[in-house]
């Protein structure tokens, strides 16, 4: 099994951002990515949708013949993980804001979160939050609109520069000091941010923790490939191709996409 492909899947092309930190902490290791565009943006769909979506792509993977599934999306992870490892027999890692670390770190005591409506709204979300952030304040703001300017390869436009400002400037203005990122999508918008934001505001996202917990996963199941030789990787997607390629161009890793309606 150790041979078998990590599988990977997001609502859209934002997951990508988990895929490639994936892909440079276990380089030899081959994996399928499902960019699930069509239904995208998960986050302002009901939990049922989200559970029967998530369903949907696993067992796409499955039928890959893939050994691990990586939930690549916060609203999936929090809405639908739990009922994917009761039904299905193979390990999953999930995603969630890095509520922790902000909350550990900050100086302010004030910290944003810049998620979907479906991740905040989520209960996972607020156990988490009440374990590692009850003593600080969350300032909770959702992206809403972003996931679909980035599908549309529109990341680098006034568009997204103003709706991301009017987000994130309300923030500024309450004095935080960490902005996490609760979307997979949103690692695409840093740059973006930077421009907007002052210096002394760290931005965090999940995307090594979730590499170094695949990692761990692996070595305790025992399907940790061995071997030097470097892992392949494929994306499928039944969104627009051409926007997932451009996102991959820019990885610097090798890959191969396909169109397929799933």
């Amino acid at each position: 099994m150790e041979k078998q492909a990590i599988g990977i899947f997001d609502s859209g092309i934002g997951g990508t951002s988990i895929w490639k930190e994936i892909a440079i902490a276990l380089p030899n290791e081959d994996t399928i990515y499902l960019a699930d565009s069509k239904y995208a943006p998960y986050g302002k769909r009901s939990k049922e949708e989200i559970v029967s979506l998530s369903i949907k792509n696993t067992k796409k993977l499955l039928e890959l013949n893939c050994k691990i599934i990586v939930v690549a999306c916060n609203t999936a992870t929090t809405n639908a993980i739990k009922v994917l490892r009761k039904q299905f027999d193979v390990p999953f890692i999930g995603i969630e804001p890095a509520i922790k670390p902000a909350a550990l770190n900050t100086k302010t005591q004030k910290v944003g979160i810049l998620a979907t409506k479906g991740t905040l709204s989520s209960e996972l979300f607020a156990t988490t939050s009440d374990i590692y952030a009850n003593n600080i304040d969350v300032i909770e703001v959702i992206g809403t609109g972003l996931v679909e300017l980035i599908e549309d390869g529109k990341i680098y436009t006034p568009e997204m520069f103003t709706l991301l400002s009017s987000y994130v400037r309300p923030l500024v203005e309450k004095d935080i000091d960490y902005l996490v990122l609760g979307c997979s999508h949103y690692p695409y918008l840093i740059p973006v941010l930077e421009k907007i934001l002052p210096k002394n505001i760290i931005i965090i996202d999940s995307g090594e923790a979730v590499a170094r917990q695949t990692k761990v996963v692996l070595l305790n199941n025992n399907l940790l490939k061995t071997g030097s030789s470097k892992g392949s990787h494929l994306f499928f997607t039944n969104g627009k191709l051409s926007i997932l390629q451009d996102i991959l161009k820019k990885s610097n890793i090798s890959t191969d996409s396909n169109l397929l309606d799933f």
